[in-house]
């Protein structure tokens, strides 16, 4: 595995439970988002809202297993692909060593007071690249 690829430990609450008594299925991608938080940093270091750059195009979330609210989780994430303006995101979460869940995302450089889409510069994908995660 690649040495670059971002890890983040989240401990669940209850209240992120379900009537099932695990895990709720609306939970996953809001962690997958706090674990993207370093590659958010690239685009605007202070997390400033007024200068965001990005926007979500897509995002699938593949569910593999039960996730236990008593036990902490752990999420890989990497870049998979970059294109022109827009790369992609991939995401793995275990618990207790198992994959629990896989996440793929897609976000834009946009430019919103013009609302389209920017290139990246090469600056930007010299640090995207650094998280490069290929797909297995």
């Amino acid at each position: 595995m690649n040495d670059n690829i971002l890890e983040e430990s989240i401990t669940p609450g209850f209240y992120e439970t379900d009537a099932l008594g695990h895990i709720n299925n609306t939970v996953v991608p809001m962690w997958f988002e706090k674990a993207r938080t370093p590659l958010f940093k690239i685009f605007t270091p202070d997390l400033d809202p007024k200068k965001w750059e990005l926007i979500l195009a897509k995002i699938e979330v593949e569910y593999v297993r039960e996730i236990d609210y008593r036990i902490s989780v752990s999420i890989r994430t990497g870049i998979q692909h970059i294109g022109n303006s827009s790369f992609s995101i991939r995401q793995e979460l275990f618990q207790n060593k198992a994959l629990a869940a896989r996440g793929h995302t897609t976000l834009v450089r946009f430019d919103h007071d013009k609302k389209k889409s920017q290139a990246l510069t090469d600056g930007l994908r010299s640090e995207l690249e650094k998280y490069y995660w290929p797909a297995d």
